[in-house]
């Protein structure tokens, strides 16, 4: 470590302690990842970063991990204890190369596997997450992006108190020198896989680019089933097909779910304080497989009993905590108000109220939103999670919960 380095850290330290306040996801990575703390443990982080660097060393240290900034020593020779995937852009260079300290870092670890059979370096991937906040599709950016000092300053101000430290399984560098060699092309293929994993991490954490809503609108309205579904509606009622397409236009808003993070972020306050009046504690079991679904790219939908309101936003308040997306919820048209309809709500009207009140227009136009919204999906990258099954969530309540 340069001397500047460590001049830098020990500068910025002080400010940090203040405005940073990070969460660990899991809260127990060595009991949740079967980390042995008694083998050589190596952080890959993804940017070049002092600021992520120093947020990793307070929670690592926090759950009782290795520090990153003190070295590990392997044959009697100091190695760093952290590797960077890509570098940090300036305001002047975007250059995301590897760097060749981490090839070469990765490289000589490799190789000291091949001199020593018992060796195991367990590398953690470790990604530092500033906000959560969903990316928008009429601007299409890479889900993790690096960030220069500028923006990794605003990004302290703005987000320090919405900071995730998210630790991943461990990869053994000694299945990679058994399976694969200790040639350098595999320092750089684990970099390459690093960079997806990382991408993946941060997908599961604030979910896909959120699209424009009137834009969404637009293109729907302009599809050739809507606008025969209008047609026909303008016609079998005798009104103007502009009035038929206003009245699409309002059914589509009320059934469009508009996802608000900034209420999200107050919900988890105001829900953190309800749980604490209402019940002991929330014990919380297998959300480390739900997190590894979610990374994998799988579409999970989540079916808790129903048996009052606070089944689903214990479920969405877990999730959240537990550094994924709150699902979006189909619920009835009795939660279309503010502020529940925009905590990710898909407001759906109930079978019996369709089949009796509402027109066939309603439920053809209906129908074909629900073609045109949903991603499709095979059976194969579906995981359904029903909680009645699993009992990933458990409640102690204090007093009598009401129906």
């Amino acid at each position: 470590m340069s001397s500047g380095q460590s001049l830098f850290r020990s500068f910025i330290k002080l400010p940090m302690s203040v405005l940073v306040k990070g969460t660990a996801i899991p809260s127990n990575p060595i009991e949740d990842h079967n980390i042995d703390i008694s083998k050589p443990v190596v952080y890959a982080l993804p940017f070049s970063s002092n600021v992520d660097l120093l947020t990793l060393q307070k929670q690592a240290i926090a759950v009782g991990l290795p520090d990153p900034l003190e070295p590990i020593v392997l044959n009697g020779e100091e190695r760093n204890r952290f590797v960077f995937i890509a570098s940090r852009p300036t305001l002047i260079n975007s250059d995301q190369h590897v760097p060749s300290e981490s090839i070469a870092l990765f490289s000589d670890l490799l190789k000291e596997h091949e001199k020593d059979p018992t060796l195991d370096v367990q590398v953690i991937p470790t990604t530092v997450l500033w906000g959560r906040k969903p990316g928008k599709e009429e601007t299409p950016k890479p889900y993790l992006q690096p960030m220069n000092g500028l923006q990794k300053t605003q990004a302290v101000l703005a987000s320090g108190r919405d900071c995730m430290v998210r630790f991943s399984p461990v990869v053994s560098l000694r299945y990679m020198a058994d399976s694969h060699g200790t040639d350098e092309s595999i320092a750089h293929k684990l970099a390459r896989v690093a960079r997806i994993h990382f991408s993946r991490q941060k997908l599961a954490a604030s979910g896909p680019n959120l699209p424009n809503r009137q834009v969404l609108f637009h293109r729907l309205l302009n599809s050739q089933v809507i606008e025969q579904a209008i047609k026909d509606h303008a016609q079998s009622n005798n009104v103007p097909e502009e009035k038929a397409r206003k009245e699409a236009q309002q059914i589509m808003d009320e059934i469009a779910a508009d996802f608000s993070y900034k209420l999200v972020k107050s919900g988890d306050h105001v829900l953190t304080w309800l749980w604490n009046k209402l019940y002991q504690g929330i014990n919380v079991s297998n959300a480390s497989t739900v997190r590894r679904l979610a990374q994998d790219g799988h579409e999970i939908v989540y079916v808790p009993c129903h048996r009052s309101h606070m089944d689903y936003l214990l479920l969405s308040y877990v999730l959240y905590k537990e550094g994924m997306v709150p699902p979006h919820i189909a619920a009835g048209i009795n939660l279309n108000f503010f502020p529940a309809g925009r905590f990710s709500a898909v407001v759906v009207r109930s079978l019996y109220v369709a089949a009796s009140k509402a027109t066939n227009f309603t439920r053809r136009f209906s129908v074909s939103i629900s073609l045109s919204c949903l991603p499709k999906a095979t059976p194969s990258n579906i995981s359904v999670r029903v909680a009645a099954h699993v009992q990933a969530v458990y409640c102690k309540p204090k007093r009598a919960c009401w129906p």
